[in-house]
């Protein structure tokens, strides 16, 4: 990864503009390179006509395994504010930010965010959980930590996008209420969730689920289950009665197709797929973070509570 960085350096453009303001996009809106779907998402709806978005990584894109592109350098050179996840995620997003001579702000979207923590042991957790998203009240904070950046960035729009922050939160506030209407009506000791990999802490704890395992025993989606996992998996799914295994949109689910057959339950995928890491295609209802999550949410209740 490091000298994949330093050869794309050589492409990276100017981080400022001559003057040493922060340098613009087309038509006088703020540029603003973001690292996932997710918070892309957010900066689009705060941000509206007066920004311009570049997301670094596509839909059904594995962010623990992504590589910087030239055009990505590129754009973060380019660009006021570069949007990040946090918590560890974007593991390669430092070097490239160095490579490309970016002198903007760099908006970490997880402060403020209460985190997972992990055994002391468990290295995957040594920055905590990184899928903080999954808790509307968390994508809340996301998003304000963006607006405040905009407004630090572009204070003739300062109003704009405190009232986009507004509406954008009550969408999020109505997207939990909804989620936790909808687990209330599936009995608690239905609420057994098996996922790809684990990606799902947050949600699991917002919304009172039991997490029985996942295929992939770690956040990190390159691990792999050991013959004993698996065989403790199948065991912990028969023994906990829970119905399906979910696989998610960016990940294949063969392996999950296996277990499934060991342990006599239904895999959830294809078109109903889980969004762990990602989001869905640009244009779809599921290409948005509200579209998404209601649609985790609703495979969830209509699996464990047919």
């Amino acid at each position: 990864m490091a000298l994949a960085v330093a050869a794309l350096g050589a492409v990276a453009g100017c981080g400022s503009s001559d003057n040493g303001t922060p340098p613009a996009a087309a038509g006088g809106t703020v540029a603003v390179v973001a690292t996932t779907p997710e918070v892309a998402d957010f900066a689009r709806n705060v941000g509206g006509d007066a920004v311009t978005v570049t997301q670094i990584i596509k839909p059904n894109v594995d962010p623990h395994e992504y590589e910087p592109t030239p055009a990505d350098i590129q754009a973060i050179g380019k660009a006021a504010l570069v949007v990040k996840n946090g918590v560890g995620l974007e593991e390669w997003l430092d070097q490239t930010i160095e490579s490309a001579g970016f002198t903007g702000t760099v908006v970490d979207t997880s402060q403020g965010v209460a985190l997972r923590k992990g055994d002391p042991g468990d290295e995957e957790m040594a920055d905590g959980d990184p899928h903080i998203w999954h808790n509307p009240r968390n994508a809340k904070v996301m998003a304000e930590n963006i607006e405040k950046a905009l407004v630090a960035a572009d204070k003739g729009h300062a109003d704009t996008f405190r009232a986009n922050f507004q509406a954008y939160a009550a969408k999020l506030d109505k997207l939990d209420a909804d989620n936790e209407r909808k687990f209330a009506a599936l009995p608690a000791d239905q609420r057994k969730l098996v996922t790809n990999h684990d990606a799902f802490g947050y949600y699991i704890d917002r919304y009172q689920l039991q997490f029985v395992g996942s295929v992939i025993p770690s956040l990190d989606t390159s691990a792999e289950l050991s013959a004993k996992q698996l065989q403790d998996l199948v065991a912990k799914i028969k023994a906990t009665g829970t119905k399906a295994i979910f696989s998610e949109s960016s990940l294949p689910p063969k392996a999950a197709e296996a277990i499934a057959r060991q342990a006599g339950v239904k895999v959830v995928g294809g078109e109903d797929a889980l969004y762990g890491d990602s989001l869905g295609p640009e244009g779809t209802p599921q290409g948005t973070y509200l579209g998404a999550e209601e649609h985790n949410t609703d495979t969830i209740v209509a699996a464990l509570g047919a």
